[in-house]
C-alpha cells in the first residue's frame, strides 16, 4: 500500500509510536471532520496522532462499546449524510456525533447496523454512486437506500466480508486524485 501511494505521490504519515493503535474501520471522514471510534482496535494515541496529522480537520473521539469498529453501523452516504443503523449503540454514537460536531448531518437510518457501511463516490461520469448491501442480504435496508433518488445505487454482496468480520469499507481504499489514475 505504502509504494501506491508513493506513486500517486500522496503525503504519507507513519505512526511510530508503539502504544498507538488506529483502525481505519475506526475512522469516519466527513468531508469536514473526523470521528474516531474508539474500540478494540483503536486508542485515544491513535486519534491523537490523526489529529496532528490533519491539523486543518477538527477530530472527535466517539467511544465504541460493542461491534467490531465505528464503520460497523455507520458510514457517509454523501456530502453531508450519515448512513447509521438503528441499534441503541449506533443510535447513542451518532448522538455524541451531533453534539461533539459543530455541522448539520443529514442521516439516513437503516434498519440494519452491518447495512449501514457503505460506499459513497461522486464519479465524474456517474455522478453519485453508492455502493450498499444486497436484497438479499438486508432487503429492508435496501428498500431504505432506494429513497436515494439522484444516487446510482449499486448492491454488492457482503456475505463472505462478514464471515471475516469485515464490511464494504473494509476491502476499498478511496483516493480523490484529479490527475489520470
Amino acid at each position: 500500500m505504502k509504494s501506491a501511494l508513493k506513486e500517486l505521490d500522496l503525503n504519507i504519515v507513519e505512526m511510530t509510536d508503539e502504544n498507538a493503535t488506529l483502525d481505519g474501520g475506526d475512522v469516519l471522514f466527513t468531508g469536514r471532520e473526523f470521528f474516531v471510534g474508539l474500540s478494540k482496535r483503536t486508542n485515544q494515541r491513535g486519534a491523537e496522532i490523526l489529529a496532528d496529522a490533519f491539523k486543518d480537520y477538527a477530530v472527535s473521539t466517539v467511544p465504541v462499546t460493542e461491534g467490531l469498529h465505528l464503520k460497523s453501523f455507520c458510514s457517509m452516504g454523501g456530502p453531508g449524510l450519515i448512513v447509521i443503523g438503528s441499534s441503541e449503540i449506533a443510535q447513542k454514537a451518532l448522538k455524541i456525533m451531533q453534539q461533539m460536531s459543530d455541522h448539520h448531518y443529514d442521516k439516513l437510518t437503516v434498519p440494519n447496523d452491518l447495512a449501514a457501511n457503505c460506499i459513497y463516490m461522486n464519479l465524474p461520469s456517474k455522478g453519485e454512486v453508492l455502493l450498499h448491501c444486497t436484497p438479499e442480504e438486508f432487503p429492508e435496508s435496501v428498500k431504505v437506500f432506494e429513497k436515494l433518488k439522484d444516487y446510482m445505487l449499486i448492491p454488492l454482496s457482503n456475505a463472505e466480508k462478514v464471515k471475516l468480520d469485515g464490511a464494504l469499507t473494509c476491502c476499498s481504499v478511496l483516493i480523490n486524485k484529479r490527475d489520470n489514475i
